[in-house]
C-alpha cells in the first residue's frame, strides 16, 4: 500500500495535475517539490523521522535557473536516493525515453515504472501506480517499444567509446590513440575501422553522421 509519495517536477502545473491523481488515487501523503536538491533532502528527514516514502515520482529533465543545485537531473536524484533508501520506488514520467536513458535506469537503478508524457499520459499513470501497489513493474507501450529498439543490436563499453569519440569530432585515424589511453582493447586502426563498419552494416546506416545520430537518438552516448 502506498502512503507517502514524493513528487519533484519542476513545471507547476504538472506537479498540480500529479498531485490531484495521486489524492484522487487515495494516497494520503503527497509531497512535492521542484528542485532535486530539495527532493534528496525531504527524503533524507522522512528516513530520519521514521516516516520514509514509498515512491518517488520523477521527471528527467530540469530546467536550470539562479538556483544552483548539487543534483543536475532526475537520475542524479534517482542514485543519490537510492543509496540513501535502496528499496525506494520509482516512477520516472517524463517526455526523454530514449532507449538508452530507460535502459540504463532499469538496469542500474531497478526502477519500478517509466511512462512518458503524452496525450494518454493519465491512463498510463494510473497504470503505472496500480501496478507499484502490486509489487509489479510498468512500463507504457511507446517507452517499451524504444527499448526493444536498443536491444536489436547490443552495444559494447567498447562501441559506444568508438561511437562517443566520433561524435566529439574526433577522426577515425586519431581514435586508437584515445583508445590506448583508455587501455581499450583492441586500439589498432584496422580493428577499429571494421567495428565500425560492422556497426553500420549491423544497423544498416549509410555513414559516420548517421551512426552518431542514431546513438544520440537512442540516448547511449
Amino acid at each position: 500500500m502506498l502512503k507517502r509519495v514524493l513528487i519533484a517536477e519542476d513545471f507547476e502545473s504538472t506537479n498540480f495535475s500529479l498531485q490531484k491523481m495521486l489524492e484522487e488515487f487515495g494516497i494520503p501523503n503527497v509531497d512535492f517539490v521542484y528542485y532535486c536538491d530539495d527532493a534528496l533532502s525531504k527524503i533524507r528527514i522522512a528516513i530520519e523521522e521514521n516516516q520514509a516514502y514509498d515512491l518517488l515520482i520523477t521527471d528527467l529533465n530540469f530546467e536550470e535557473d539562479h538556483y544552483v543545485q548539487t543534483l543536475k537531473d532526475g537520475e542524479d536524484l534517482i542514485k543519490a536516493a537510492k543509496k540513501l533508501q535502496p528499496e525506494l520506488k520509482v516512477l520516472v514520467f517524463s517526455a526523454n525515453d530514449k532507449s538508452g536513458v530507460v535502459d540504463r535506469l532499469v538496469k542500474n537503478y531497478n526502477i519500478n515504472a517509466f511512462v512518458r508524457k503524452a496525450r494518454s499520459d493519465s491512463k498510463n499513470l494510473k497504470h503505472a501506480l496500480e501496478a507499484i501497489q502490486n509489487d509489479e513493474k510498468f512500463f507504457s507501450e511507446d517507452v517499451k517499444n524504444s527499448v526493444r529498439k536498443l536491444n536489436t543490436f547490443e552495444f559494447s563499453n567498447y562501441d559506444i567509446s568508438v561511437i562517443d569519440l566520433l561524435a566529439k569530432g574526433i577522426k577515425v585515424k586519431e581514435i586508437p590513440v584515445y583508445l590506448e589511453e583508455k587501455q581499450l582493447k583492441p586500439f589498432g586502426l584496422s580493428s577499429v575501422e571494421k567495428r565500425i563498419s560492422l556497426l553500420k552494416d549491423s544497423l544498416n546506416l549509410p555513414n559516420n553522421a548517421q551512426l552518431v545520430a542514431f546513438c544520440k537518438d537512442l540516448g547511449i552516448i
